[in-house]
Formats: C-alpha cells, structure tokens, sequence
C-alpha cells in the first residue's frame, strides 16, 4: 500500500501502473474506489497511470472534517500529491464527479499540468445534465428486456421514495452502452466499497462558477451514457480554449470498458 499524508495530515492512498510520463487518475463517485478504473482500457501501456483515492474514498482515511472533502478542497490533496512524487508538471484525468476536482486543480494549479482528460464529466463547477438528453437516451432502450424495471426504478429516484442504494442497482443498465456480462462484473464488483452516504452532499458544497482552464484539454464523452449524458461533456469543451471534443459511439459512462482500444487511442494521440 503507498500512502501520503494529505494537506491537512489526513493518510491518502494512490497506487502506480505502469512506466513512462506520469497520469494522475482521479475516480468519479463521488466517493468511489479508484480500482474500479483499472488500468483504464491499457493506458499503462504507455503512461505511468497513478489511481489516486481521495480521501474518505477506496483505501484512504476518512478525515476527521468531512466538509474537506468538498471537491474543492480536495485540489490541495492533488497538490500534495504531486510534491509527494516529485513532480513539477504531469498529466491529469478526471472520470465523472473527478473532473470537477481535476478542473479546478486545473485552473488553480497551470503549471502543474501538461495536459487534461475528462471523461464523462458531470459538468464544469457541477453537475450539469439535460433531462430532457437522459430521457431520450434512456428511451432509445426501451426494447431491452430489463427496460421496464429500471425504467420504474429511475421514476422512484425522482419521487425520492424507495431505497436509493437499491434503485441505484436497478438504474444502472442505463449507465451502460451494452448491458452485458462485463458491464454487470464492473458494475457490481464486491470487493469495491461503494461511496459513505455522506460524501456526495460534502462532495458537491464546492460547487460554483466554472474557470476556463489554460492546458490542452480532451473531453470524451459515452454516446448512450444514461447517467450524465453527452452535454456536460459538450459544455466542458466550450468552456475550455483550447478543448477537443469526442463523443464515443455506442458506449456509455465508462467507455475504457466498454471500447477500450479505441478509448486508449484516442487518450494515447492526444497525450502524445
């Protein structure tokens, strides 16, 4: 296990893939234990990928002042992290609720970063879905056979009635652009702890005004991804300058899953 002490002395884990110019990997969630990125449909191939747990996150410590893990606050867990290493710049990816955190290190921290991946991001400064987006997307699965109970289960989450973990399970074949075997083994992995119940209320407490960020940024976005949609990602690359745009056909919010050769060619090109 190799750890480091967070800004505040909280102990924060990370774990290292590979060789060659270093990745920092920040999970989504928010909450999630950063295994579930894997090696990220092959990028350790190339890169020295760091999964990097934020705290109260996979195997790091749950801080002692739960509002730190206001994504904003976390930006100075990722500055620790690059002294911890010795880095002076280094590439960063954010998957999902983590490219919120990986934008705002972004914007407050330029020169540390070379260049910038989001992947199916929630927004810029939140989350930011289109409803009316999901709806159509969620629909275009309406002849699968599992369609009825997750369409069920999506209206109970908007009733905010039933049992949230449970319905979550329930809605996640829209997550997916193929809801098959491998989908269902990275979706219900047992040996990843799901997020503490509390994170994503202290997680999203930073959310506000979104900064354009300076660096080359990707955005890769799923084409039938249920959870967020394309247009987070649309917006994310508007924001930033100097921003490229691709949205993957027929995959949904974890396309190194789902298209995994051709996900790490489109990171592989970009980062090279």
């Amino acid at each position: 296990m190799t750890t480091f002490s967070g800004y505040d002395g909280t102990t924060l884990h990370y774990e290292q893939l590979g060789d060659g110019a270093p990745l920092v990997a920040i999970p989504g969630g928010p909450g999630a234990d950063a295994r579930y990125l894997g090696a990220l449909g092959g990028l350790d191939a190339h890169r020295r990928l760091i999964r990097f747990d934020p705290r109260g996150s996979g195997r790091s410590a749950e801080p002692t002042d739960r509002t730190s893990c206001a994504f904003g606050s976390q930006v100075k867990d990722l500055e620790a992290l690059r002294e911890h290493l010795g880095l002076d710049a280094f590439d960063l990816l954010g998957h999902s609720a983590g490219a919120l955190t990986a934008q705002r290190y972004a914007a407050e921290f330029p020169h540390r970063v070379r260049s910038l991946v989001l992947v199916t991001p929630v927004g810029r400064g939140t989350r930011e879905p289109d409803e009316a987006e999901l709806a159509v997307i969620r629909a275009s699965r309406a002849d699968r056979s599992w369609y009825p109970d997750a369409a069920r289960a999506a209206e109970l989450v908007a009733a905010g009635e039933g049992d949230p973990a449970e319905l979550l399970a329930r809605i996640t074949p829209f997550f997916w652009g193929s809801w098959d075997d491998r989908a269902r083994a990275a979706s219900f992995d047992p040996e990843l702890v799901p997020g503490a119940p509390w994170m994503r209320e202290a997680f999203y407490a930073s959310a506000g005004e979104a900064v354009p960020v300076e660096a080359p940024v990707l955005v890769v976005a799923g084409e039938l991804d249920g959870m967020i949609g394309t247009a987070p990602a649309r917006l994310a690359s508007a924001l930033h300058p100097r921003a490229r745009l691709e949205v993957m056909a027929g995959v949904g919010h974890r396309p190194w899953v789902e298209e995994p050769a051709e996900f790490t060619r489109l990171v592989d090109e970009f980062l090279g």
